[in-house]
């Protein structure tokens, strides 16, 4: 009797003529490009180093894209923006030591949001690696150990026959649900020595499917159809499931509120008459959410913006479908769901009888109603209107990318997406200097639609070098820059809290004649013709700057 798994194993007669002849010329290095192409990889992000010149040597021999930024953690952020656009694992190509750790606060973002990086640095020759002190360059004790606590796997080669096993491994880890960072080593003398194995041709690392179970389905849906109350708390996971057409079906079907968090936004229709919007920072949308008799959180573990810093008190019965078994009732009981938001939806749409309530519609627009009127009261009607003037000039299917200031704060809760999986922050993590890199990396995954990244001119300093990069590949990556002279949140954090602000206020460069200096075309805009001057960057090719002189306020907080 025949199998399946045995025609898959049984090599063809070309295969076996071509594996006993590989090419001559190959190292350690190319098994890793040839990998990764295997893989379906198609683009790697990354900087050289001494270490990993084994690797670049191979790029040349290979299809693969490489796009190498200037400042690793940068190349990090960049890969991170690929993964979660494509939805694909994207290969960061690291050096040792200072290289690699130069990486770690954007593999921490990646693991915070989920974004499937897959990072492969190199490590010191082989007779260093074990703690003793050896004396090589950027040699550390145990430089898997500084990553370990960050990514979801680590993944250390020996010799070159593993190399792409473990890079299979890393692959299948880093998108199997929830998806995540992840890490592989590989000595320099392995990817430098010479190499007889055949040319990798055919590796699997399909992810596992996250399915949830039956019978939590079956109380999940019990509960939801026979609420009174029933509201939609909807997380990133649903973003990169894929699953905005599954909520709305089931929010629908269901007659229940939907809110999306600040990693969900686009999840569900800004405009749809169920549509909470994303005031999560608002005390009106908790006492909302609070008031549920049946809350369904899905992709979302209610972590600390996501719950208005916490104040979050559910009196009714949650179902929470998350992904990741670590923020799995972290917060809040539940019945917990451990499942991938696409699979868990669609069985829940299959099971939930439906429920009518017209008056949903009519308590959303009342909430909506009261978060307009407070808001109004605050003398905001500046950032509004920058708000809007960018969303009016950004095409709706171009990708956004935020740093951690105030107008990303307020795109957090006010900004309409339109489309999944089209606006990115770094609230993940929360560090600075995300925007910029990571709009290069979505843009390197589609050239053919403009790209928006937007920070403050604190956060544009941490990313300033990337305009090189920007400009020899010339991706087409508008960067609108708010400049109010310093670290804007935390002047008025520091005010609020101790009176005046220390440490906040910055020197800065003339950013219109810099971004030149690097022949990135750059203009300097008002409030009152930033639509048009933002529409135009976005409408011509390569990189832009615009720079918008502006001081610019938060809305009042509700949680204190």
């Amino acid at each position: 009797m025949t199998h399946d798994h045995d025609l898959v194993l049984r090599p063809t007669a070309r295969q076996v003529a071509a594996a006993l002849s590989p090419p001559a010329g190959r190292n350690g290095g190319d098994l890793v490009v040839e990998a990764l192409a295997g893989l379906g990889a198609t683009t790697v992000f990354g900087l050289p180093g001494q270490h990993a010149l084994g690797m670049f040597d191979a790029l040349r021999r290979s299809d693969l894209e490489y796009v190498g930024l200037r400042v690793e953690n940068n190349a990090g952020f960049a890969a991170d923006a690929h993964g979660r656009i494509t939805g694909q694992a994207t290969p960061l190509l690291l050096s040792t030591g200072p290289g690699a750790l130069t990486s770690l606060a954007a593999l921490q973002e990646a693991a915070a949001a989920s974004a499937p990086v897959l990072a492969i640095s190199s490590q010191v020759p082989s007779p260093g690696i074990g703690g003793g002190r050896h004396g090589y360059l950027h040699e550390l004790r145990d430089q898997k150990a500084s990553f370990r606590d960050i990514v979801k796997s680590v993944h250390t080669v020996r010799t070159a026959s593993q190399i792409p096993s473990a890079i299979a491994a890393a692959w299948e880890s880093a998108l199997t649900a929830p998806h995540g960072p992840v890490w592989v080593e590989i000595p320099q003398d392995v990817l430098l020595a010479e190499t007889t194995l055949p040319v990798v041709t055919a590796l699997d690392a399909t992810p596992h499917d996250l399915v949830p179970r039956p019978e939590l389905t079956a109380v999940a849906a019990h509960l939801l159809q026979n609420a009174e109350r029933p509201a939609i708390i909807a997380g990133g996971g649903v973003v990169r499931s894929d699953a905005s057409g599954k909520l709305l079906a089931l929010a629908e079907k269901l007659d229940a509120p939907v809110v999306t968090t600040f990693g969900g936004k686009g999840a569900f229709p800004w405009e749809h008459p169920l549509s909470m919007q994303s005031w999560l920072e608002d005390r009106h949308t908790t006492d909302f959410l609070e008031d549920a008799d049946v809350l369904l959180v899905v992709g979302s573990g209610l972590g600390e913006l996501s719950s208005n810093y916490h104040t979050f008190a559910p009196r009714g019965r949650m179902v929470q479908i998350e992904a990741d078994l670590g923020k799995l009732e972290s917060n809040h009981a539940a019945l917990g769901i451990h499942a991938d938001a696409r699979i868990a939806l669609t069985a829940l749409l299959e099971t939930v009888e439906e429920r009518r309530d017209p008056s949903a519609a009519e308590r959303v627009s009342a909430l909506l109603a009261k978060v307009r009127e407070r808001i109004a009261g605050q003398e905001l009607t500046l950032e509004q209107e920058v708000l809007a003037a960018v969303r009016e000039a950004l095409p709706d299917d171009s990708p956004s990318f935020w740093d951690m200031t105030i107008l990303a704060y307020w795109a957090w809760s006010a900004f309409d997406a339109r489309r999944p999986n089209t606006m990115h922050s770094a609230q993940g993590a929360g560090g600075l200097g995300y925007a910029f890199p990571a709009a290069l990396g979505a843009a390197a995954a589609d050239r053919d639609r403009p790209v928006l990244a937007v920070s403050g001119d604190g956060g544009a300093m941490y990313s300033i070098a990337e305009l090189a990069s920007a400009k020899q590949y010339a991706l087409p990556v508008t960067w609108l820059i708010v400049d109010d002279g310093g670290y804007g949140i935390l002047r008025e954090y520091m005010t609020d809290a101790f009176g005046e602000a220390t440490a906040t206020e910055l020197s800065r460069p003339d950013f219109v004649a810099l971004a030149e200096s690097f022949g990135v075309p750059a203009v300097r805009t008002t409030t009152e013709s930033l639509r048009e001057d933002l529409a135009k960057a976005l409408a011509q090719p390569g990189p832009s700057v615009v720079v918008l002189p502006a001081v610019l306020r938060m809305f009042a907080p509700t949680h204190l």
